[in-house]
């Protein structure tokens, strides 16, 4: 058998190669947006990409599925239980339903349908020599979780739920615990919560510490705990299903370097600029307006959250070899529309006397001094909220704060975060959306308890 798990760790998502190494075969499941990857994993080891199977409709990232198989001459292999629902596949594929099998060579695929993520949601069941070896998972079963049910569908929580509860009641069943499971996204995605650290697991393992998975919980107590899990979907996750079930591949645009007079003309006609310096860079001076996500694996996740759809972005940073990487990143999530970054970066910016700004840093013992003239706001998630938090702050999850930023209350505003970098992206964002009085607490948590103050619970 062939096996490859493929990581992008921005956004904490895993596809798969599996195959037949005797015919040289393989299927791609869940691919990326970039799918030179799965071409160049292929040609290394004189393989072809028979088909491309996706589990479901995907929300958190443009699927490269459609393009893969375009590329390859694969069959395309979709689920067939999308018909009448909010999201259609428009686009030619074969459909699959459940029991339907697919052989890669010795290998064999068995499709089953697991609706409650999504109401078209199938998972592959990998068969060899006659035994369930493993189960491509999807969304459907996390390492210690499962996925939420997805509210961009309408079909609301209690429903989708349910779905969810059926389909581990009866598809799980008869499987045996050495059962290798393969989910999709790991800890770390908004596709579920709580979820272990480890890639994968097996059902015996999902059986003894996967709360979903208990052989004793009832229907009423799996419904009741799947709301508690189910944070609202992130606007971007509405855009992200209509443009994998309908639409074209868009191509990334090649970087283009623009002289400061130029990035401001640009900037004048509604773009958004991405600062991808460190944040103390940042605060000590950036481009008015500007929103602080520093260069690494997450740009694209948080720049989905605050990052309005079809606005050119411009990009800052001292080093061009960002540019790529951040393209990229952001065409993962659907951001393509890229114009071009600082040529010079900030340096030649401000060598040209063009008007900047900065951002207020504060530190540990200034915030605890001045905590009752300053309000605190917690960007972190809800389980590092609940972990402990400064007395008084209020909470709003940095990927919720563009669409909560008018529960803001009037005054100063200082924002915290883990360690920074949410904390330096909520303050820009703020700031650019109108507030002035704002600074962030460099170093989080981390520094406010390396400080030795205290933290409510």
């Amino acid at each position: 058998m062939i096996f490859q798990r493929f990581e992008e760790r921005g956004l904490s998502h895993y596809s798969y190669a599996v195959g037949c190494s005797e015919v040289g075969q393989i299927a791609i499941i869940d691919p990326r947006y970039d799918v030179d990857i799965y071409l160049k994993f292929a040609g290394e080891n004189n393989l072809v990409i028979s088909h491309v199977f996706e589990t479901h409709i995907h929300a958190d990232y443009v699927s490269g599925a459609r393009y893969l198989a375009s590329r390859t001459g694969a069959t395309l292999v979709l689920s067939g239980y999308d018909k009448g629902e909010k999201y259609e596949v428009k686009f030619p594929h074969k459909e699959c339903f459940d029991g339907d099998l697919f052989k890669l060579g010795k290998e064999t695929l068995k499709v089953l349908h697991t609706p409650g993520h999504t109401p078209e949601h199938v998972s592959f069941l990998l068969i060899e020599k006659e035994k369930p070896k493993a189960l491509f998972s999807g969304d459907f079963i996390l390492v210690g979780s499962v996925g939420y049910s997805d509210l961009t569908v309408e079909k609301g929580i209690e429903l989708l739920a349910k779905q969810l509860y059926i389909s581990v009641s009866e598809k799980l069943k008869d499987l045996p615990n050495s059962l290798e499971i393969y989910p999709a996204h790991g800890a770390g995605s908004v596709c579920g919560e709580r979820m272990g650290a480890r890639a994968s697991s097996t059902l015996g393992q999902e059986r003894v510490s996967n709360p979903f998975l208990n052989l004793n919980i009832t229907e009423k107590e799996f419904v009741g705990l799947v709301p508690s899990r189910t944070p609202p979907s992130p606007d971007y996750f509405f855009r992200m299903k209509v443009y994998n079930s309908t639409s074209q591949r868009e191509q990334t645009r090649p970087p283009i370097p623009l002289e400061p007079i130029d990035f401001q003309k640009r900037l004048e006609k509604g773009g958004v600029v991405i600062d991808l310096r460190q944040q103390r860079a940042f605060c000590l001076g950036h481009v008015p307006g500007s929103i602080c996500i520093g260069a690494g694996e997450k740009l694209g996740f948080w720049a989905s959250a605050v990052i309005p759809y079809d606005t050119a972005i411009l990009l800052v940073t001292p080093d061009p070899i960002h540019v790529e990487e951040a393209i990229h990143s952001l065409a993962r999530v659907g951001l393509f529309s890229v114009e071009g970054y600082l040529k010079g970066g900030f340096e030649a910016w401000s060598q040209k006397e063009l008007p900047l700004e900065t951002t207020s840093e504060i530190s540990p013992k200034e915030l605890y001094q001045e905590r009752d003239q300053i309000h605190i706001i917690d960007v972190r998630s809800e389980g590092e909220w609940a972990g402990g938090h400064i007395a008084n702050a209020k909470h709003i999850p940095c990927s919720e704060l563009s669409a909560r930023i008018k529960e803001l209350p009037e005054g100063k505003l200082a924002f915290v975060c883990a360690a920074g970098y949410r904390s330096i992206l909520a303050a820009s964002l703020a700031k650019k959306l109108g507030r002035e009085e704002v600074s962030h607490l460099p170093g989080g948590v981390l520094a406010w308890n390396s400080a030795g103050l205290p933290l409510s619970i």
